[in-house]
């Protein structure tokens, strides 16, 4: 991911700057050159990042949605920034399917993880959920590809 993307613009952040934030509007896509990144959800810091070419910001751009975590930096960081992080993926397949091989290991370790804890302490109270969890991880529904343009047919003028 480094090389790939070496022509983005680098960009030095401070220790303890906020690079996204949760809820807000999404669209950049960051890679983590140097430093360290802590990620967090509703105020639970659940990651921390140190591995150079790790991406920031790409499950926003993948959904259209808002930044789904925190990302702060715990030491001057260097990143590299896209924008327009959908431009990026589709001029850069080899982005893209990396992108797809990152979050299919980070699918993969989540659902290992819960089936581990349902096999461990299945009948523990309040880990009833876990199923709940499996489940709805194998059967959501893809969303629907959406074709064409996403200009508005009707404009106002």
């Amino acid at each position: 991911m480094l090389n790939l993307s070496a022509h983005l613009p680098a960009v030095e952040i401070d220790a303890g700057q906020v690079v996204v934030r949760e809820g807000e509007a999404g669209g950049s896509i960051w890679v983590l050159v140097s430093g360290a990144l802590q990620v967090s959800r509703a105020g639970v810091v659940f990651n921390t990042v140190r591995q150079g070419g790790a991406l920031v910001g790409e499950i926003s751009v993948l959904l259209g949605g808002p930044y789904g975590a925190t990302v702060t930096t715990m030491e001057p960081s260097v990143l590299r920034h896209a924008a327009d992080g959908r431009a990026l993926l589709a001029h850069h397949p080899d982005i893209t399917r990396l992108l797809a091989i990152g979050l299919a290991e980070r699918l993969n370790a989540v659902t290992t993880y819960l089936v581990d804890l349902k096999q461990q302490y299945g009948t523990a109270p309040g880990l009833a959920m876990v199923s709940e969890v499996l489940r709805e991880l194998s059967q959501r529904p893809a969303v629907p590809a959406r074709p064409g343009s996403a200009r508005d047919p009707n404009p106002d003028y």
